[in-house]
């Protein structure tokens, strides 16, 4: 070899080492599905990638289907053995096969490049190749041990959403303290449902605390895609399934409560910042303050005390339902009785409605304790009727405060919910709010919060929805029949005879009535 041609090949090395993306597309051979072997002659959104990857130590990547993402991170990882030494590079994807193709396609770039950069290996088969400057690339199904205790210096796993929540957090728990010395991690997949192990790492990185660059690549990155082709997916995999495949919609995959198009319109419509922000923890979320002509409901749902979740509450615009306030904390059980009380009487000493479960009984205790009047109490059982809620006013023992939460009454909570929502009926003004209906979602057929979420505002939003438009009803009714009641009272006058001729005397109380057997002030009904 003349002198000439080794100071080319020296500079070419150097470029190559210097710059992956000029290494894959002038070396790098792959298996083309209908062109056969082809050089990677990278899309400029690939290139863009490859250089974040490079640049930052954990990159995570929202991707459509068939971007050639595994390809790229196969390629990478060539240029990593390639150019450094004792480097470790695993794969982890859901199936063995699937982590296995990540080497295939190693070992296909590398088979195909110039003498001059292979450099040997000293093991190749089917899940590793390692080669003679001591680095390796290795393959390995989520479900096995392989790779734990491992000195890591690129972790690739691959459809990170369709991992088993478990095995995954397990894979990243046990990586971490080797990446965290200097390691690189590329996480990538397709959207599957909300609040998954993916869901929340994407969450994260777009907020900035997890230390991951966000890469969110829709099917439009693609230049040889076009609105056609993006039609023809629909007809294929079906609406939702393309919206997950294609746009890279988390909320349209997995098992959701709230469909995305209702999530959508909510976010476009409806969702503001509130006009101030009260309370030493700034939790008390105000949109619109208290008119004196309206009537309002008060819903909310105590915290267990474990620290885990919050005590969260709305205040309800009755005839409107529009969400005017909201609050969500972790005020001590009784602190958010006396809470509750003040807020509930600010806007017009309205329905208060607490669920009685637990700890939910201080809160309820508290309220009492301040006096408050207007509070919504449920039957003992199951029937409800207006004169259920008539004999409130009379002590009956049918009747205990709050609102109980039950196998009946909690799926009707979350139905009257989606119903409300999917006929735009609801003005719902919280992102907070709206958050969690995202991550809120059917687990073997209970709705609830995804593993690492919370529902406590949908929860005590969905006892409101629920009441509106079955309690209050029966609540009118009740009123509806005292006022009847107090219509029976022909007269406020009673007439005696004496000797000098007819004298009309006024009652003490004209609207002491006989309600139940008993006698009651029903005056409150009329001011």
């Amino acid at each position: 070899m003349s002198g000439d041609l080794k100071k080319i090949i020296r500079q070419e090395y150097l470029k190559c080492a210097k710059d992956p993306a000029h290494f894959m597309k002038k070396y790098c051979n792959i298996q083309h599905p209908q062109r056969g072997r082809i050089l990677f002659n990278l899309f400029p959104f690939q290139e863009k990638v490859l250089h974040l990857m490079q640049e930052n130590p954990y990159s995570i990547i929202l991707k459509s289907r068939q971007l050639g993402l595994s390809t790229l991170s196969a390629g990478y990882s060539l240029w990593m053995m390639l150019f450094h030494k004792d480097k470790n590079i695993l794969c982890i994807a859901t199936k063995q096969e699937t982590a296995r193709n990540m080497v295939t396609k190693v070992k296909f770039m590398y088979d195909n490049l110039p003498s001059w950069l292979q450099i040997g290996f000293t093991e190749n088969n089917k899940l590793a190749l390692r080669l003679k400057n001591g680095s390796q690339v290795k393959a390995v199904s989520a479900a096995s041990d392989a790779g734990r205790s491992e000195a890591i210096s690129l972790l690739i796993i691959d459809e990170a959403a369709f991992i088993e929540e478990n095995r995954i957090e397990e894979i990243w728990g046990s990586s971490q303290q080797t990446l965290s010395t200097g390691g690189k991690a590329i996480v990538l997949s397709t959207p599957n449902g909300t609040g998954n192990f993916f869901h929340r790492m994407w969450t994260k990185a777009e907020e900035g605390t997890n230390g991951f660059v966000p890469i969110r690549l829709p099917w439009t990155v693609h230049p040889e895609r076009n609105q056609e082709w993006r039609d023809k997916q629909d007809d294929e995999l079906g609406l939702r399934m393309a919206a997950q495949e294609c746009d890279c919609d988390f909320s349209t995959s997995g098992d959701i409560v709230f469909y995305s198009e209702w999530i959508e319109f909510i976010q476009q419509t409806t969702i503001q910042k509130p006009l101030e922000r009260r309370g030493v923890d700034q939790n008390l979320w105000v949109w619109e303050s208290p008119d004196y002509s309206r009537e309002y409901m008060v819903t909310a749902d105590v915290a267990r005390g474990d620290g885990k979740d919050f005590s969260a509450c709305h205040v309800i615009d009755i005839e409107t339902n529009t969400q005017v306030a909201e609050y969500k904390g972790q005020l001590p059980p009784k602190e958010f009785g006396y809470f509750l009380t003040g807020l509930a009487t600010e806007y017009n000493n309205a329905m208060l409605v607490v669920e009685n479960a637990n700890i939910g009984w201080a809160t309820l205790d508290a309220i009492r304790e301040r006096g408050y009047r207007n509070l919504y109490q449920s039957p003992k059982t199951d029937k409800m009727t207006a004169e259920s809620y008539l004999r409130v006013y009379e002590g009956n023992s049918e009747m205990v405060p709050g609102f109980t939460m039950s196998m009946r009454t909690r799926p009707l909570c979350i139905n009257k919910f989606r119903e409300f929502v999917g006929d735009k009926s609801v003005t719902i003004r919280s992102r907070r709010l709206l958050e969690e209906m995202k991550v809120f979602v059917w687990r073997n057929g209970r709705p609830e919060a995804q593993r690492g979420y919370n529902d406590d505002l949908v929860m005590s939003f969905g006892i409101g929805m629920f009441l509106r438009d079955t309690s209050l009803k029966f609540q009118q009714q009740s009123l509806d029949m005292a006022r009847a009641a107090l219509g029976s009272v022909k007269s406020n006058k009673v007439s005696w005879s004496g000797g000098y001729g007819s004298i009309s005397n006024r009652v003490e109380n004209p609207y002491k009535v006989k309600l139940g057997g008993k006698d009651q002030d029903i005056s409150w009904l009329v001011g």
